[in-house]
């Protein structure tokens, strides 16, 4: 391949895969994509563009380099052996709709829990809270983030073509929920992902956390 020697965010291409592998592995250990749940992708060329994404059915506790595929615009496979993730389309968006170098996708209990109490007001708002200073251009506690809860659907190009409508809506948004389903984010590479993804997973957690509280304080 032409850009095989591509660098991204320092790493070299292979580096790339083991990486996210690794970051696969700690989801897992965290509660954030257990068994076979959630997908991770790295874009490894714009031009033509190559993104490489977990193979489909894997668990994510004992994912190795080997174990993703790469796939061009259209999703057909290009390297590697296997099924792409069911949701390669959503990553692709993301790749050019919002030019991210790296998606992350995890199915964590909290986003689920947040994703249904939230999920007839389509998003919620989250403003307050000093971890939001970790979204990639937020400089104050006192942001208020969007984050879309869209209706999850078997149909991925019905979905991609929703997706794509609420990011263009909600252009600043760092992420958004799947109803019942999971956590997307990305960021320009794959370490500004991680932390898009653990910002966000912080934040979702607490929510959760605060609603169950018996006299909670509203928000």
């Amino acid at each position: 391949m032409r850009h095989a020697t591509q660098r991204t965010a320092g790493l070299e291409l292979g580096a790339i895969e083991t990486f996210l592998a690794q970051t696969a592995k700690e989801c897992y250990a965290r509660g954030w994509a257990l068994g076979t749940s959630g997908n991770f992708s790295c874009v490894v060329s714009r031009e033509p563009l190559v993104v490489t994404i977990t193979a489909t059915g894997l668990h994510k506790g004992t994912l190795s380099p080997d174990n993703f595929v790469r796939v061009d615009a259209k999703g057909t496979v290009v390297g590697g052996s296997g099924s792409p993730s069911a949701e390669t389309a959503l990553h692709l968006l993301l790749a050019n709709v919002r030019r991210a170098g790296a998606v992350l996708h995890t199915h964590s209990v909290w986003s689920t829990i947040i994703s249904d109490l939230h999920g007839t007001a389509r998003g919620l708002w989250i403003e307050g809270y000093e971890m939001l200073k970790g979204l990639e251009g937020v400089k104050s506690h006192a942001h208020r983030e969007w984050l879309p809860i869209i209706e999850n659907d078997q149909e991925m190009a019905r979905l991609a073509g929703v997706v794509e409508a609420s990011l263009t809506q909600h252009p600043n948004s760092h992420g958004f929920l799947l109803g019942r389903h999971g956590l997307y984010t990305w960021g320009e590479n794959l370490e500004q992902a991680k932390r898009h993804l653990e910002i966000l997973e912080f934040l979702l957690e607490v929510l959760a956390r605060t609603h169950s509280l018996p006299n909670r304080v509203a928000h």
